[in-house]
């Protein structure tokens, strides 16, 4: 590719985001931007108590990403590439899974308001993999606040993303079942793994209308 890239990974809890963005952003000399979830000071109470701390949990959550996201506006961050391991869009997917709808009016004022000043992937990576797959990624890696983590709210996240994603036509999308993709591995298998993703992505950025020097470019505004 001759032009920069911007390029999120968006996808359920456990679904393999980080490792994926990490690898890519090796292979492709990018710059890495990693969502700071440690940095909510909800998110732990919001595991014990979803109902009590979701839209405290949200709303700092949308903040903190806006605010990330806005950094890539900066002109002398357009170079070079960006790999990010989510896209404020998962703001609303979460909200619309967890606030009630009180809240959830309020939240999207609030959303729609930051929503246009954000650049747009090039390309999003939708990562999906069974609810079997995504528990037993999550007991791996084994943080403290999900030690005791809800089955069925996973179940519910994965389904939103489904249908969410079922419609998407914002930026082209690549889905990728990430139910066996060993990417993660060193090795023959883990870089032809890799190679499957990269060429996709690679393959849809061509089509990219995005004009040279910048990657990505501003929404036209909510809808």
């Amino acid at each position: 590719m001759n032009k920069p890239l911007y390029i999120a990974v968006e996808g359920p809890i456990g679904v393999g985001k980080t490792t994926l963005v990490s690898r890519l952003a090796e292979a492709l000399g990018a710059r890495l931007v990693l969502e700071a979830f440690e940095e909510n000071p909800f998110l732990p109470k919001f595991y014990e108590d979803r109902d009590r701390y979701a839209f405290q949990t949200q709303l700092f959550f949308l903040m903190s990403r806006f605010k990330q996201q806005q950094d890539l506006v900066q002109p002398d961050l357009f170079e070079p590439n960006i790999l990010a391991d989510y896209h404020l869009l998962k703001d609303r997917i979460f909200a619309q899974l967890t606030l009630a709808d009180d809240e959830l009016a309020l939240y999207e004022r609030v959303y729609r308001s930051l929503e246009s000043q954000i650049l747009k992937p090039d390309v999003i990576i939708y990562l999906s993999a069974p609810l079997d797959v995504l528990l037993e990624r999550i007991a791996r890696r084994a943080r403290e606040f999900e030690k005791d983590f809800d089955p069925e709210y996973l179940r519910g996240l994965a389904q939103a993303y489904q249908r969410f994603f079922a419609h998407y036509d914002d930026t082209p999308l690549l889905r990728v079942d990430n139910s066996n993709l060993n990417y993660a591995q060193d090795g023959p298998d883990g870089d032809a793994a890799l190679q499957h993703v990269l060429s996709g992505v690679l393959r849809l950025a061509s089509r990219s209308p995005r004009p040279e020097g910048a990657p990505g470019a501003p929404p036209e505004g909510p809808k």
